[in-house]
């Protein structure tokens, strides 16, 4: 048994134990998403969406961009 355990690591397998994250990061690897994007093949709230995607990025799984409106 491991007595160490890296804080990390055990951040990484929780995001990872989510079906719906682990469907996210799959999509996430065709390319960039918004959050609505992610959102869509779930039926689920933005807000459940982003609380997903904070999950993800906590984890050091993905990067968020912010997306600049064209004026």
């Amino acid at each position: 048994m491991v007595k160490s355990e890296s804080p990390q690591l055990s951040v990484i397998f929780h995001a990872l134990g989510d079906p719906t994250r682990r469907g996210m990061i799959r999509d996430l690897a065709q390319g960039e998403r918004t959050v609505s994007d992610l959102a869509e093949p779930y039926a689920i709230s933005l807000a459940a969406a982003s609380k997903q995607v904070k999950a993800l990025e906590a984890a050091g799984l993905i990067r968020l961009a912010s997306i600049q409106p064209h004026l």
